[in-house]
């Protein structure tokens, strides 16, 4: 069974930086897509960041890019979302999902997983 694990969440102030980390498992790693979404009450999931673990391309919505960098240490199949120059808008619960697929059409990053693990929270205050 795919199993996804996100952590690394907190409470910061704006201009803060915060990284998560989705540690996986039940899968070939090298063989999937892992990306990162957050979800906000009474707000539609958005796509914030993924890479493509084949060849590590890497996505980016257009609200994070240049202030979030996704990465991946294929040997301990984690992948980590580094978090810089934090707003309030980035308030929400990350999560981490595998086995799919990810790309981006102009500032919006597109995405299909079939397995999603448990979020963590992350709270920007200003």
């Amino acid at each position: 069974d795919v199993q996804l694990q996100a952590s690394g969440g907190g409470s910061v102030q704006a201009g803060g930086s915060l990284r998560l980390s989705c540690a996986a498992s039940g899968f070939t790693f090298r063989d999937s897509a892992i990306g990162w979404f957050r979800q906000v009450p009474g707000k539609e999931r958005e796509g914030v960041s993924c890479i493509d673990l084949s060849d590590e391309t890497t996505y980016y919505a257009g609200s994070v890019k240049g202030r979030f960098t996704i990465s991946s240490d294929n040997a301990r199949k984690m992948v980590y979302l580094q978090m810089d120059s934090l707003k309030p808008e980035d308030t929400g619960v990350y999560s981490c999902a595998a086995d799919g697929w990810c790309t981006t059409v102009g500032p919006n990053l597109l995405f299909g997983f079939n397995s999603q693990g448990r979020g963590t929270q992350v709270t920007v205050s200003s």
